[in-house]
């Protein structure tokens, strides 16, 4: 696994692109502060693997209510509130 090494100043101005990048690539990246690794950022093994997060969980959640069962309250819906006050 390859590593890279990045300030934290840097990373806090294209983190996006840093975990982007640790996410397409399977690369790791150190966080660097004052000449010192502070953190290290690393893929996950579905993530280096190129498994789109949605794949991953799919089948792992539980349907607890029926299909016309709403799990809110009509009440909570800004529509059904009485705004006359």
């Amino acid at each position: 696994m390859t590593t890279q090494a990045i300030s934290v100043s840097k990373f806090k101005a294209h983190c996006l692109d840093v975990i982007r990048h640790v996410e397409t690539d399977g690369t790791s990246v150190d966080l660097v502060r004052h000449g010192r690794v502070v953190a290290r950022l690393v893929p996950t093994t579905s993530a280096a693997s190129g498994v789109p997060a949605w794949l991953r969980l799919r089948q792992h959640g539980a349907l607890s209510a029926a299909a016309d069962e709403s799990v809110l309250d009509a009440g909570d819906f800004m529509a059904n509130r009485d705004t006359a006050r």
